[in-house]
């Protein structure tokens, strides 16, 4: 039985025994658009809940276009042309491009080229989210959460926030596109460090595809509210990251649509939970590090048994990486147990923090097994995780642990699929 994961840009073969109780569990898929910048062209032009683009933007107002970071699979070249042409009639000078970084790193030159388009680059002011430095940002007050929010004083500078980005289920936010452009794309660590807490990443509502109840969505939905005046270009994508579908316009309202649509698209039910479940994290770009594929273990995580085992084919060609302290978080504590009670102790407050969180927590439950190219055997034991140099031997392994009528689940594209327990009510 031969599958195709998605790995790097490449793909990787998985082979495995026709006599094993394997079960594929892929997204819905829709075919993409004819003419995506027909499309998105009129989706601008006649958006939810809002004027049309062109006349939001007015003349002698500055207007910022937030756009995502390399993590991210946004056709950010489509989309921005598509937003441009309907800003044509202002200035080169009056917009400026930001790159919602959160807390990642900046992007290079040659990154930035190949994620917005040479031309682009050369033509508009780039301007790249430090949310370290606190000279970059304004206080725009304090959410009902009691988190004060900062964000980058120069987009906040503009009268018009056009927020970009794609929509699909976030392992902790429920969703992704909407306001996390702005939170935590284009906040200070101050402000992330206090959504992305240690209790509410516990919360059992900051999950894959929650948003009401859910504490991290609603202060993100809040955050944005407080920035002013935005206009939301957000689109679906498919397994060829093809766009979908696009949903543009008033905030909430089109993005909750958005949201309906990835959740009728990438969630897949299953019956039962699954002794081992194999997954990626969707290929390139996502796959780039390990920080990242927490995403495909937290999307195996919703499906495998207690004292199961997962296994995240990741290519992690930026390796864990060196940027950020999610790898320092992890080697220095030396257990899953040990990242929990560092990150729960009172005051405790570091970058990364949540994704050391959320890997700690799945290794409670499971196993975890790391097949990637761009990291050692040591790096990945560092990480608190298990190297599987071979995809199907470790497999073959597995079987011999849970015995020869072990379930096994495949996620070929990894956290773009959602899959769960379904409920039966008969």
């Amino acid at each position: 039985m031969s599958i195709r994961l998605a790995y790097g840009k490449n793909g990787l073969s998985l082979n495995l025994n026709p006599v094993w109780n394997v079960q594929v569990v892929e997204p819905r898929f829709i075919p993409g658009a004819v003419d995506p910048s027909a499309l998105l062209r009129e989706a601008l032009q006649a958006p939810i809940a809002a004027s049309p683009l062109r006349e939001l933007a007015r003349s002698g107002e500055r207007v910022g276009i937030i756009v995502n970071d390399i993590t991210r699979a946004t056709p950010s070249p489509l989309i921005l042309r598509a937003v441009l042409a309907e800003l044509s009639h202002l200035p080169t000078q009056d917009i400026v491009i930001f790159n919602a970084l959160g807390t990642h790193r900046p992007n290079t030159d040659l990154e930035l080229r190949g994620m917005l388009g040479a031309d682009i680059v050369d033509t508009y002011r780039i301007v790249q989210n430090n949310s370290f430095d606190p000279a970059t940002q304004v206080c725009l007050g304090v959410t009902s959460r009691g988190s004060e929010v900062w964000v980058n004083r120069e987009l906040m500078d503009c009268s018009l926030k056009i927020l970009t980005g794609f929509i699909e289920p976030h392992l902790f936010a429920g969703f992704s596109g909407g306001g996390k452009a702005i939170m935590p794309g284009m906040a200070g660590m101050k402000t992330i460090l206090s959504n992305h807490s240690a209790a509410n990443i516990a919360h059992p509502d900051a999950t894959w595809g929650k948003t009401q109840g859910n504490p991290i969505w609603e202060e993100v939905r809040e955050v944005a509210g407080m920035a002013g005046r935005t206009f939301l270009v957000n689109v679906t994508l498919n397994r060829d990251k093809a766009i979908t579908r696009a949903f543009t316009g008033d905030l909430v309202q089109a993005h909750a649509q958005g949201c309906e649509f990835a959740r009728q698209t990438a969630m897949a039910a299953v019956t039962a939970p699954f002794d081992i479940v194999i997954t990626t994290n969707s290929g390139y770009p996502l796959d780039l590090n390990l920080y990242q594929s927490v995403k495909g273990m937290s999307a195996a995580a919703l499906v495998v048994k207690k004292g199961g085992a997962i296994i995240v084919a990741a290519e992690c060609w930026d390796g864990i990486p060196e940027h950020g302290l999610y790898g320092r978080l992890l080697r220095e504590a030396g257990s899953p147990q040990a990242v929990l009670a560092q990150i729960f102790q009172p005051g405790f407050q570091k970058q990364d923090q949540w994704q050391a969180q959320i890997q700690a927590q799945i290794q409670l439950k499971s196993d975890v097994y790391v097949h990637s190219d761009g990291l050692s055997e040591q790096q990945i034991r560092d990480a608190l995780l298990l190297p599987a140099p071979s995809l199907e031997e470790t497999v073959a392994t597995l079987v011999e642990r849970y015995g020869p009528a072990a379930r096994i689940c495949v996620l070929p594209e990894g956290p773009v699929t959602i899959p769960y327990i379904e409920t039966r009510t008969d």
